[in-house]
């Protein structure tokens, strides 16, 4: 392919799944500064292996990939480099419907950034509706061992809701 096709055929295929990477980093980071590297990163690394896609698997797939290696890879060296960190939250009541339903996505949010990195991932992708195939060949687990994670992390995430 002519080098401008495949920034064409790039950017098309990146645009179509952006989601994927707001996703990802809404997952991992709660500060809007670090998703915003992160989503930076995450474009840079897209872009870098792009050429290594080899279609063999969709590619929503791989990029969930390389945006989950990213956020991971981000993750680790930033927690080195922090040492405390506060944050304090704000809230403004508006629609009490519109609040309450923030208010909960909020909390499962906040209940999944307690789980393993691992578990988190295989939770969003769950989310995400994608098989039990294709979580396992983004996470590089069995697929069984993807089961007994989604199961242990159910669990876990059940708990966390009823006592928040």
């Amino acid at each position: 392919m002519p080098p401008g096709t495949i920034d064409a055929h790039f950017l098309q295929l990146a645009n179509a799944n952006i989601g994927i990477a707001h996703k990802v980093c809404r997952i991992y980071f709660r500060d809007p500064e670090d998703q915003a590297d992160v989503l930076q990163e995450m474009m840079y690394q897209l872009w870098r292996s792009f050429e290594k896609f080899d279609n063999r698997s969709k590619f929503s797939t791989w990029m969930y990939s390389v945006c989950l290696n990213t956020a991971l890879t981000f993750k680790r060296r930033s927690d080195r480099r922090r040492t405390t960190e506060m944050v304090l939250e704000h809230e403004q009541i508006a629609d009490p419907v519109d609040s309450y339903h923030e208010a909960a996505i909020s909390a499962l949010y906040s209940a999944i950034a307690t789980l393993s990195p691992i578990n988190r991932a295989i939770i969003m992708l769950y989310l995400e509706e994608l098989s039990y195939e294709e979580i396992a060949q983004i996470t590089g687990l069995s697929r069984s061992n993807v089961s007994v994670r989604l199961v242990r992390a159910k669990k876990e995430l059940q708990k966390l809701m009823k006592t928040s």
